[in-house]
C-alpha cells in the first residue's frame, strides 16, 4: 500500500498499532483546534507519552504531512475499530469554535482525500451525517465513508463546525473529482474565449456570488477575475480555467 505523492514532510510516530486488521474504506477528517504547521504536528505526534497521532496532518499554509503509513492504525479518533478502517486526517484549525481552516488548508485537504480514495480503488465519497447509518453501513468495493471524531468521544467536538458543515460538500466534490468523466462533458473554457458556453457560466456566476459580468459570452478579464474568485470560494485551485470539475460545481 502506498502513501500520498502530495506529502511534503514525514516524521514517523511511534504512536500506532503496526499493520491494519481491516481494509481501509473509511477517512476520518479531524480538526486541531488550534494553528500549525506540519512540522509542529510531526513534534507532537513523535512523543509517545502523547498517545495520540493520525496518518496525515495539513499545516495552516497547505503543507501536508504524513506521520503514519496508510497501512497502519493511528491513533487518532478514540475509536480502534474506527483508526483500523479509516486513514485519519488532521487539519490546523483555529482555536476557537467553529474552529475555522485557511483555504490553503482546505484546498490541500480536498487534494489528500482525492488523491487517497484514487490509490485505494474507490470512486465514490460518502456523507451520511448520521452515526448510527454510518457505522451500520457495509461500503461497496468503489466506496469511501466519512465518519467524525465527536461520534466516538462526548469530549470532542472535532472536527469543529465549520469542517463538519462543509461534509456534505466534500463528498460531492471528491465524488465529481473522481469521475473522469466530468474533465470531458463541457468545453474547458479560458481567457478569450467567446462562446455560448461562455455565457452560461457568466450567467451562472452572475446566479451563484452575485457577480456583476455582462453576459456577453465573451470571456475577458473580468470574467477570468470571477471564474478565480468562484474558485476560491469552493476551494478549488484558483485557475481562472473553467474546467469540468468547475462545470460541475456551477451546476449542482
Amino acid at each position: 500500500m502506498s502513501n500520498s505523492s502530495l506529502v511534503n514532510y514525514t516524521k514517523l510516530s511511534p504512536n500506532n498499532s503496526g499493520l491494519r486488521t481491516h481494509a481501509i474504506d473509511r477517512i476520518t477528517i479531524h480538526c486541531t483546534a488550534f494553528e500549525c504547521s506540519v512540522e509542529t504536528l510531526g513534534r507532537v505526534f513523535a512523543n509517545p507519552n502523547k498517545k495520540a497521532s493520525s496518518n496525515y496532518g495539513v499545516g495552516k499554509d497547505g503543507k501536508i504531512g504524513l506521520y503514519v503509513p496508510e497501512n497502519k492504525r493511528s491513533w487518532c479518533s478514540s475509536s480502534s475499530a474506527n483508526d483500523q478502517r479509516a486513514v485519519t486526517i488532521e487539519v490546523s484549525s483555529s482555536s476557537e469554535n467553529p474552529y475555522p481552516v485557511t483555504d490553503a488548508a482546505y484546498k490541500s485537504m480536498l487534494d489528500l482525500v482525492e488523491d487517497i480514495c484514487r490509490r485505494n480503488g474507490k470512486k465514490k465519497l460518502i456523507w451520511f451525517g448520521d452515526k448510527e447509518k454510518t457505522l451500520n453501513y457495509q461500503p461497496k468495493s468503489d466506496e469511501m465513508v466519512m465518519t467524525v471524531h465527536r461520534w466516538f468521544s462526548a469530549k470532542k467536538a472535532c472536527p469543529g463546525q465549520y469542517l463538519l458543515d462543509r461534509h456534505a460538500d466534500i463528498a460531492k466534490e471528491i465524488t465529481a473529482r473522481l469521475d473522469d468523466k466530468c474533465n470531458v462533458e463541457l468545453p474547458v473554457l479560458r481567457l478569450n474565449d467567446k462562446s455560448g458556453f461562455v455565457k452560461s457560466m457568466q450567467i451562472l456566476l452572475n446566479k451563484y456570488i452575485h457577480s456583476t459580468l455582462t453576459e456577453d459570452g465573451s470571456f475577458g478579464p473580468l470574467t477570468e477575475k470571477e471564474v478565480k474568485r468562484y474558485q476560491k470560494i469552493v476551494g478549488y485551485p484558483q485557475t481562472g480555467v473553467c474546467d469540468g470539475k468547475m462545470w460541475w460545481h456551477l451546476l449542482k
